[in-house]
């Protein structure tokens, strides 16, 4: 029961082999995002300080991110969103024309999902 893996590029040789095991979890350490590193003091505070990494679906423009857990508060929740929706935007490619989020859907694993005024989440994010 843990929630990420960081280890040394030197240690990589003995996770390995656990990367069956890993890898579907999506635990596996990855350099792109911080989890591969000599700094393992600096990347478990980021960790712990609640550093979230989100996957992006290239063809359909889809972004996939945990933004907290049901027992968070209510508040907690929506600083949590209003933060992603932040750094989304201050993400955006100079080249990108138009509205660069065009629908918002929040659901829990296993629900479906509610949609999100995108100009009303900006206006909460003051975007």
């Amino acid at each position: 029961e843990f929630d990420a893996v960081i280890a040394t590029p030197d240690m990589m040789g003995m996770v390995g082999p656990i990367g069956r095991i890993l890898g579907p979890r999506g635990l596996m350490p990855n350099p792109k995002v911080g989890t591969v590193t000599f700094d393992v003091a600096k990347a478990v505070r980021e960790l712990k300080g609640g550093r979230v990494e989100y996957r992006t679906e290239k063809k359909g423009g889809i972004i996939q991110v945990v933004v907290g857990k049901m027992s968070f508060p209510a508040e907690k929740l929506r600083d949590n969103i209003a933060t992603l929706i932040e750094s989304i935007v201050r993400a955006r490619p100079a080249s990108a024309k138009g509205s660069f989020v065009k629908t918002i859907a929040i659901s829990s694993t296993m629900s479906p999902g509610i949609k999100v005024d995108p100009a009303i989440a900006a206006e909460m994010a003051k975007v």
